[in-house]
């Protein structure tokens, strides 16, 4: 279920998806952030128009560690999540469609579909790229019977529910946690959250992504199949933001 591939095709994944969440809601606890950008524009008929969020089951909000994909090849070159000036902790992958087993993609018509710079932009605080922005709508929005306003406002409700652990946020020094120990940490800060329902990503011996299951309510929901692929490693090394 590597959907979960990451953000080198975005710029333009694995604690995060080749996305865990660097975050920015009044969140206390996910280090610096950008501020948010752009003005949205005025909901048009379409963003007003009744949706039906049917075809999959639940969403999985994956959370990407910013250190560890600016760190990466594809990372170094995307200056608008890791320029100098970008300190980010936690930032949203993505909001995946996702079904017990399995997971719609690309559910749109046009595969080349754009998401408009004002309301991309509007979500730089948390998803900064326009290429993961764009990216995403395509292969997971497209799937989630919302427009692209609607969607995106989903992601930032779902950001919202999640509070970051803060030993986890502050990433001023590097650390190695299990990945047993990144969960139950999560688990702990979030009433209602289960490990059944969260799983953790890994690049090699990193921590790239924390992905969450939420019903599309956003109320925590378990995920066997996603919690099943999670990686298991007993020392996920998670960087230092820099």
């Amino acid at each position: 279920m590597k959907q979960y591939f990451g953000f080198i095709a975005l710029g333009a994944l694995s604690l995060a998806a080749a996305g865990w969440v660097f975050l920015g809601q009044p969140q206390p606890a996910s280090g610096p952030t950008a501020p948010r950008t752009g003005t949205p524009s005025a909901p048009s008929a379409q963003d007003t128009a009744k949706t039906s969020e049917t075809g999959f089951d639940f969403y999985v909000l994956s959370l990407s560690w910013s250190p560890a994909f600016c760190a990466s090849d594809a990372g170094r070159s995307s200056r608008q999540q890791c320029g100098a000036d970008r300190k980010f902790g936690f930032v949203v992958h993505g909001l995946w469609p996702q079904n017990d087993q399995g997971y719609p993609e690309f559910c749109g018509a046009d595969k080349n579909e754009r998401v408009p710079d004002n309301l991309g932009r509007s979500m730089f605080d948390i998803m900064p790229s326009m290429g993961l922005i764009g990216h995403q709508w395509r292969k997971h929005g497209s799937c989630s019977g919302l427009t692209q306003k609607q969607y995106f406002d989903k992601t930032r409700d779902a950001y919202d529910r999640i509070k970051i652990p803060a030993d986890l946020s502050v990433g001023d020094q590097s650390k190695k946690l299990s990945a047993d120990a990144i969960e139950a940490a999560f688990v702990s800060a979030n009433p209602g959250m289960t490990k059944s329902g969260i799983a953790i990503s890994c690049e090699g011996p990193r921590l790239e992504e924390v992905r969450i299951c939420l019903s599309k309510t956003l109320s925590f929901r378990d995920c066997p199949e996603v919690d099943r692929q999670g990686c298991r490693s007993n020392a996920a090394e998670i960087i230092p933001i820099r």
